[in-house]
């Protein structure tokens, strides 16, 4: 039993030497794969996101929480709005963020590398005013002159809008009186009476739409040629403001109200990981695609709406839903399946080609120890039959004695039990040439 477990012992070992070649390449080809694939998505990304209890910053809380169920962590970076988070993603301050659609055009976005991941809802231009008594009302845009209206900060998309809003009703830019504030100090301007009105473009989930829309003394103005505004500028589209919306009881508003809208969309640099893409598109497929305001279920996000180009995994994502693997495992685990799928190929084209040699190599392996033992014995033979005649007899004997240890050697090799065939086969022919040369003693002797 011990001589089976000592050559079974020594049968896997002789497994392993010769199977090392090929686990060695295999490895080799592995480690060369997982360098060439792409590299593991990182653990964090910045996103842009807007001004203070604006749409863009209350989605934005949204979706860190959405990407922290996967461990990344999502740092926001404020920003004035749509056109300060053009400028930090191509100064790479940002990897994504919102932008609101018309600030820029498909040949500048592909020349700054950057991708639209779709459209997510629509952000009405809100213009606000306040009601003076005495004074007639703000019923248009021509009326706006000589008036205080806050645009909203540099880097505002609201601010670039509302210019070429005005431009298109004959206003020049010196007949209103600009101001350059954030959101929220500017509605405790309008509320305090120090300025005639605001705009600014968000969802209407912005926590000072909800506000104002509700504020006595406050007036919302009716974009009444809405469909001749989408009609000069295409990235606009006519959306309704419901009557009674806002609360039924109330009957707030107490008409319809027709506004000019944007899209947000959500507008990432060329070198964002493509697991970080689809994340974001399925996250925003679960805070975008419910019924609002001015949008039917499902309607959102989308791949339309946006001049800036969709990214192909994106696109996808529109198309198919998401990815095969991720619908079944966690998103770490199907990144790296999903990475790897140049190490599955490489491995199936060399296992199976390499596993051939594997069983060849073990057994010339286990055969050259008794094999190498044939050349020791034919130096024997060779040398009994080349001996001179004068020194015959003492070749003879100093042969003999290295057929000896030849033969006590060849008693301590341990093979596996299926090759001692060829060990006993060595001991036999050992042993024809010992009786050989004891003949050519005896000879010699008589």
């Amino acid at each position: 039993m011990s001589k089976i477990l000592k050559f079974t012992q020594f049968s896997l070992r002789d497994l392993l030497v010769a199977a090392a070649p090929t686990v060695l390449l295999i490895v080799g080809v592995c480690l060369l794969a997982y360098w060439l694939v792409d590299p593991a998505p990182p653990r964090s990304v910045r996103l842009g996101t807007g001004q203070e209890n604006s749409a863009y910053e209350e989605f934005g809380k949204k979706y860190a929480a959405a990407l922290a169920k996967h461990g990344v962590k999502v740092t926001m970076v404020p920003s004035a709005g749509s056109s300060e988070n053009l400028k930090n993603l191509r100064d790479g301050k940002v990897d994504i963020a919102f932008v609101q659609s018309g600030s820029t055009n498909e040949e500048a976005a592909e020349r700054e590398g950057l991708s639209s991941l779709g459209s997510l809802f629509v952000e009405p231009l809100w213009l606000f005013v306040r009601e003076q008594k005495g004074k007639p009302p703000i019923t248009k845009l021509t009326d706006l002159r000589g008036k205080k209206i806050n645009y909203g900060p540099k880097g505002a998309g609201s601010a670039r809008l509302f210019r070429q809003i005005l431009e298109l009703n004959g206003v020049e830019k010196e007949e209103v009186e600009r101001l350059s504030l954030a959101n929220t100090p500017a509605t405790v301007e309008l509320l305090e009476g120090r300025i005639d009105g605001l705009v600014f473009t968000s969802a209407p989930e912005a926590p000072l739409i909800q506000m104002l829309l509700q504020t006595p003394g406050i007036k919302l103005i009716d974009f009444n040629q809405a469909e001749a505004y989408s009609r000069k500028l295409p990235f606009l589209t006519h959306v309704t403001l419901p009557q009674g919306i806002v609360d039924l009881g109330r009957n707030l508003p107490a008409e319809d109200y027709n506004l000019i809208a944007p899209t947000a969309t959500l507008v990432g640099r060329e070198d964002l990981h493509p697991a970080l893409e689809d994340l974001f598109v399925q996250a925003a497929a679960s805070i975008h695609s419910g019924a609002g305001w001015f949008q039917q279920q499902g309607q959102f996000p989308s791949a339309k709406y946006t001049e800036i180009p969709v990214d192909p995994e994106a696109a996808k994502f529109y198309k198919s839903g998401p990815p095969f693997l991720q619908r079944y495992m966690t998103f770490w685990l199907a990144n790296f399946f999903d990475r790897m799928w140049v190490l599955v190929v490489a491995l199936g084209a060399l296992i199976l080609p390499l596993s051939k040699v594997i069983p060849p190599l073990y057994v010339w392996r286990i055969r050259s120890r008794v094999y190498r033992w044939y050349g020791q014995l034919r130096a024997v033979e060779q040398k009994v039959e080349e001996a001179p005649e004068a020194t015959r007899m003492q070749v003879y004997q100093e042969q003999l004695k290295r057929l000896n240890e030849i033969e006590e050697l060849v008693n301590q090799v341990s093979i596996p039990l299926s090759f001692a065939d060829g060990l006993y086969g060595l001991r036999s022919h050992i042993q024809f040439v010992r009786k050989r040369i004891m003949f050519l003693m005896d000879e010699a002797a008589a």
